[in-house]
């Protein structure tokens, strides 16, 4: 289940792509297919082994194009150990919302990102997100979890505040937020619970079978309920970005290896 847009944020051949907190890496499995050179990047080690052994069944199964390459590098979103504009893309889906310190991760992405090239952005919707915090304090208070709601001009002055251009932005999963509720209003370990199982099922049969009639229900509900909020920015070209003497920052003349 994507939740960047790819015939907005188009991933062209022998690209270098970052997923940063690619958790379970659902967006590098596509860029993979798309012929670029990814890096996954997660804290969580156990979730990079999983992501590792999923790359190399495609390369085994020929699903990405033999030029292409996949890797998984562990580490922290607020000192990532690569060079900078390093990359030509990146998506961070569903991480900023985690990170105490967003502003410094955000400084981060635009330190590896080459000028000229595009971020993705997705965070939890502030409505849906709101109602999951309002229905269980479980949802948001476990180790790890979510520790801020953005309202979309909150993210986007944020990212244009560290130096990003907005592109556009679009909501996502619609038909997902009611789950999320049912979940928090059940207990949102409670995957047994009647209900839960019941609209999870639907929800793998849709993501299965993809019919029509929740296609449109989803494109409908997405600007209303829909449970992520998508953001697309890039990075200005060299020629639009100021001095480096104005712009010096944390990152500025580190010494890291080519992680490609």
């Amino acid at each position: 289940m994507l939740t960047v847009d790819f015939e907005r944020f188009r991933v062209t051949p022998g690209e270098r792509v970052l997923d940063m907190g690619c958790g379970a890496g659902r967006h590098a499995f596509e860029v993979y297919r798309r012929g670029a050179h990814v890096v996954a990047f997660d804290l969580d080690a156990d979730e990079l082994a999983g992501v590792e052994k999923m790359f190399g069944a495609m390369r085994l199964a020929g699903e990405a194009p033999e030029d292409a390459t996949a890797e998984t590098v562990r580490g922290d979103a607020l000192d990532m150990p690569f060079p900078d504009e390093h990359f030509d893309k990146i998506i961070a889906s569903e991480v900023l919302e985690h990170i105490p310190d967003d502003m410094r991760a955000m400084r981060e992405l635009l330190r590896v990102l080459k000028p000229g090239g595009q971020l993705a952005v997705t965070v939890p919707a502030w409505l849906p997100e709101r109602i999951c915090w309002a229905l269980s304090e479980d949802y948001h208070t476990a180790p790890g979890g979510h520790v801020r709601i953005y309202t979309r001009a909150e993210l986007e002055a944020k990212l244009k505040a560290t130096g990003f251009q907005v592109q556009g932005h679009h909501h996502a999963h619609g038909l997902h937020s009611p789950y999320w509720w049912i979940k928090c209003a059940v207990g949102v370990n409670n995957d047994g619970h009647p209900l839960a199982k019941a609209y999870h099922q639907l929800l793998v049969w849709d993501i299965v079978k993809r019919p029509l009639a929740t296609r449109l229900a989803e494109r409908v509900l997405n600007p209303l309920i829909g449970k992520s909020v998508v953001v697309y920015l890039a990075k200005p070209a060299a020629r639009d970005l100021p001095d480096a003497g104005d712009t010096a920052g944390e990152g500025a003349g580190r010494e890291t290896a080519d992680a490609v």
